[in-house]
């Protein structure tokens, strides 16, 4: 580990500088004189570092970083390079001067402080002020006590490969507005920050605004060469907004960021199954990161309706037609089971064992259905998996891999390589119960002329036997705990999902009500009642 050590030969011995902490391996005065007859090695320290350790070694590095010495403030770190070029770029690039830290009470090695300083910028200055936290580690070959260098040490919103910036902005801020005119906010509809970051990067320019001037975290280039919008932390100087029409609905969005609040790590998305346009999308998660239209998980049951499709379209059966459901059933040598307590039933038919949420049903017909038959239903009836979508910012678009042996069994039940976001079950949904698959998009198609992915979509005979066992689902199925009690026109399929090293699956739903179609994701929430279907009931019902 590197830990910015730097050797020095004074006299024929080998003496350790410490950046000016004055203290190291061996002191001068016993290197030298060879007092006790040991030839002065000090004692190397080991274990944590001690509280009076953590104090110093906080104390010169916060000293100087308040005098904006780069170099001095990332000696006392264990990663000196990387630390030297955010804090420089801290002073620097950022603008940031007058830096003053306050450390609070030290928790063992753990230190959190309150930064105040100033950014100042082509004759504007504004104040800075904000908290974070260091830990004090031992250095792996300097055994210094040193500080933990993490990115966000600088700013708690600081990830690797970030850094801090302060100009005239790169694109000109959005005034975001929802179909109806309303004027969409982060801080009213907290989901949104991210979109409406990168809606202002693509879209700033398009919509008459003027760029202000703005300290913001640049983010590091992705492996693909893409880039994520901006962060802004701090507006120096107003620009003027450009409006930008968005398809969500404040009050559907609004109903999803309340949906969500009651679940940790949840996401959930809402459309128009008439048009395909995004109504309202949300996460409750504490890695902010956007999984409602990004994340990449296995879907489970809710999986189910793609593989209905399937079987339906394949003539391997019809809703009404036979679809048993025994206790296990073997496929390629694996084993699979139903949820505990599932009774078993010889004659059921696909929409039975469909509402129930029958795994063995499924996976009986996994030796009849063709390796790729999910995947071309997935690609060319639902428009997934062939990273092609244009929704107007980045969106995950379903994978459903043809995978032979066991995983074609495993992927009849929304597992094994098959991933998907709520976006995408969203989607989904929306085809199963309209017939056409429509792209979804947040933003009009026509602001900047993007083609849309397209699919056959579905026949009116499948969608017919669809919407028959979704409404079964809804009504007196694994889903009516939640959906019973709606009107209109519902429908819903249930899931959970296994995930390796998780105690519990991932809760899953997806639903429609008129013409509103809706997917939700609880990552470890249980199963799809559990969680994730209270989400999509509440948005169902508040959202229009």
């Amino acid at each position: 580990m590197r830990n910015g050590v730097k050797a020095a030969v004074i006299g024929g011995v080998c003496v350790t500088l410490l950046g000016g902490a004055g203290y190291g391996v061996y002191t001068f005065g016993s290197a030298l004189s060879g007092d006790g007859g040991t030839g002065g090695a000090a004692a190397v320290e080991t274990g944590p570092p001690s509280g009076s350790e953590v104090k110093e070694t906080t104390g010169a590095f916060f000293a100087a970083w308040e005098k904006g010495d780069a170099a001095a403030a990332a000696s006392y770190t264990n990663f000196p390079e990387a630390a030297r070029e955010l804090l420089t770029a801290y002073g620097g690039d950022a603008h940031i001067g007058g830096v003053r830290i306050a450390p609070g009470r030290a928790t063992g090695d753990t230190v959190p402080f309150t930064v105040r300083a100033t950014v100042s910028y082509g004759g504007t200055s504004h104040p800075l002020s904000y908290r974070s936290a260091l830990t004090v580690v031992r250095g792996e070959t300097s055994h210094r006590a040193l500080v933990d260098w993490q990115p966000s040490v600088v700013h708690p919103r600081l990830h690797k490969g970030d850094t801090l910036t302060t100009g005239t902005s790169a694109a000109p801020e959005i005034e975001a507005v929802d179909r109806d005119g309303t004027v969409l906010t982060r801080r009213k509809y907290p989901s949104l920050g991210p979109v409406l970051d990168e809606l202002r990067r693509r879209y700033g320019d398009k919509t008459g605004g003027r760029p202000g001037v703005e300290l913001v975290i640049r983010h590091q280039t992705a492996a693909d060469g893409s880039q994520a919008a901006d962060t802004t932390l701090l507006t120096l100087a107003e620009g003027r907004p450009g409006k930008l029409p968005t398809t969500l609905s404040a009050s559907a969005q609004a109903a999803a960021e309340k949906a969500v609040l009651k679940y940790p790590e949840s996401s959930v998305v809402a459309v128009k199954p008439s048009t395909g346009e995004i109504l309202a999308l949300a996460n409750n998660r504490r890695d902010a990161f956007d999984a409602a239209l990004l994340g990449e998980r296995a879907p489970g049951s809710t999986m189910k309706i793609i593989s209905a499709a399937t079987l339906i379209d394949n003539g391997l059966t019809t809703a009404n037609g036979p679809a048993p459901c025994p206790s296990d059933a073997m496929s390629e040598g694996q084993t699979f089971h139903n949820l505990k307590g599932l009774e078993p039933d010889g004659h059921a038919t696909l929409s039975e064992s469909f509402a129930r949420s029958c795994n063995t049903a499924f996976i009986k017909f996994a030796d009849e259905v063709k390796v790729d038959s999910l995947t071309r239903e997935a690609e060319d009836r639902f428009g997934l998996g062939r990273d092609n979508w244009q929704i107007g910012v980045p969106s995950f678009d379903g994978r459903v891999p043809a995978a032979g042996g066991p995983d074609t069994a495993a992927a009849l039940i929304g597992q094994g390589q098959v991933q998907m976001s709520p976006l995408n079950m969203a989607s989904v949904t929306a085809t199963a119960m309209s017939g056409a698959f429509r792209q979804p998009v947040v933003v009009p198609l026509k602001l900047d002329g993007r083609e849309p992915a397209r699919a056959r979509g579905l026949s009116s005979a499948t969608v017919q036997q669809l919407r028959a066992m979704m409404s079964r689902t809804a009504h007196s199925g694994t889903a009516a705990g939640v959906m019973a009690r709606l009107g209109g026109d519902v429908g819903a399929k249930t899931g959970s999902a296994e995930v390796d090293g998780e105690a519990r699956p991932d809760s899953w739903f997806a639903g429609y009500r008129d013409d509103m179609a809706a997917a939700a994701l609880v990552q470890d929430g249980g199963h799809g009642i559990d969680a994730a279907g209270p989400i999509v009931a509440s948005v169902l019902r508040n959202g229009g």
